[in-house]
């Protein structure tokens, strides 16, 4: 009964890793030059704590809204923890004032549309939202 309670364990898990793989698409202005970038370089973009490009032009992340699951499934994959808690670490980095959380835009229309007009915007969307416009970085 363990080894089968086991197989069904890693089988969600690895459901569950797969699902949220494919839920959002990180995306950049098509001038942008940069193809890929790891879990950890978003993270430290999307917390302000990596504020230019390789290239040397600044970042500009943009989230969607906190009632957005697919901000909550960004949140969790490439920070490793919920809206709340990302939501607490920005009241206390304004409180303290060591910065402001990114931009939020309420749809993927919105952050498709600031990522075209913004060369050194970042910003995720649904992963069936059409990205045309804008590219789509690969995650490594």
């Amino acid at each position: 009964m363990n080894k089968l309670y086991s197989i069904i364990i890693l089988l969600l898990i690895s459901f569950a890793t797969e699902v949220s793989a494919q839920s959002y698409q990180v995306i950049v202005n098509e001038s942008n030059s940069t193809a890929e970038i790891s879990k950890g370089d978003l993270s430290d973009i999307f917390l302000k704590k990596k504020t230019k490009w390789d290239y040397g032009s600044a970042i500009t992340p943009v989230d969607l809204n906190a009632r957005s699951g697919v901000r909550e499934a960004f949140s969790k994959d490439i920070h490793g923890r919920g809206i709340g808690a990302i939501r607490s670490y920005w009241q206390q980095a304004a409180f303290s004032g060591a910065g402001t959380a990114p931009l939020e835009r309420s749809g993927d229309a919105e952050v498709i549309d600031f990522v075209k007009s913004n060369p050194g915007a970042v910003g995720y969307i649904s992963a069936d939202t059409d990205a045309a416009g804008v590219k789509v970085l690969s995650i490594n």
